[in-house]
């Protein structure tokens, strides 16, 4: 199966789902995240598919952000717009997909991309990878779920950390800090990612999309989210955020008041 922007291939348990944008460095438009939701609508009505591994083409980024060029002029509500949609299209149906999720991490992963890897359920990291959420640079926060499920996955204050600083850590130190959960040649990356997979699905189907429900309900409360929707939209429209996304559109550093 193929759409613009995503090629999805099964082989025999296991769907491989590879955001096809390397010319972008596989960033994330709106195009990009309608075509990501059908094709996870598509592998969850499909009885055959047990796990999905989620990569991005080529081999320097799995997803580096979200296209900018989209919401550079966006209004506070369109901000939350943006957040709210992306959230119920991709973000939270892949957090609480019904089958396990691993991303295979091969490469940058920023500001959504990070955000889309860790609403999988498992990730895997090749040795190059950069991981980081940026946002803060730009005038704006996390919107698709990073500030709730970084904090869950490595503590508050390496989440604040991250966030507030907006520095990129490599793979090693990703791994050191339980955001990703293994490090790999980038050779072997997706080889290691569908040795997983396959070994997951020897198990009960049943079983384990229990279990996945069972850790998801434990996991970030709805409200967190919510104010998280807000508090991104709030940021549009700022004079902060117009020096930030020009800044990084003209590929200079942003000057903030």
């Amino acid at each position: 199966m193929k759409n613009e922007h995503i090629v999805c291939s099964i082989q025999d348990r296991v769907a491989v789902v590879t955001i096809d944008r390397p010319q972008f460095l596989n960033a994330l438009n709106k195009k990009t995240i309608e075509e990501l939701s059908i094709c996870f609508q598509d592998l969850e009505d499909r009885n055959e598919v047990k796990v999905v591994v989620l990569t991005g083409a080529g081999n320097k980024a799995f997803v580096a952000g979200a296209d900018i060029k989209e919401f550079v002029h966006f209004s506070q509500e369109q901000g939350r717009e943006l957040s709210r949609k992306g959230q119920e299209l991709i973000f939270n149906k892949i957090n609480g997909f019904s089958k396990p999720v691993i991303a295979a991490v091969n490469g940058f992963a920023l500001g959504g991309g990070l955000e889309l890897a860790m609403s999988c359920h498992i990730r895997l990291a090749s040795e190059h990878a950069k991981l980081g959420l940026p946002e803060l640079s730009l005038g704006l926060i996390p919107g698709y779920g990073g500030t709730q499920r970084l904090m869950e996955l490595i503590g508050k204050g390496r989440a604040l950390e991250l966030i507030l600083s907006s520095r990129m850590i490599n793979a090693e130190q990703a791994n050191d800090m339980g955001l990703v959960n293994h490090v790999y040649p980038a050779e072997d990356l997706l080889e290691a990612s569908l040795e997983l997979a396959n070994k997951i699905a020897d198990n009960s189907s049943f079983a384990i999309s229990k279990a996945l429900k069972a850790v998801c309900i434990g996991s970030e409360s709805a409200k967190g989210l919510e104010a998280e929707i807000d508090l991104f939209g709030s940021c549009f429209g700022t004079e902060d955020f117009k020096e930030g996304t020009q800044a990084f559109l003209e590929k200079r550093k942003a000057n903030f008041k």
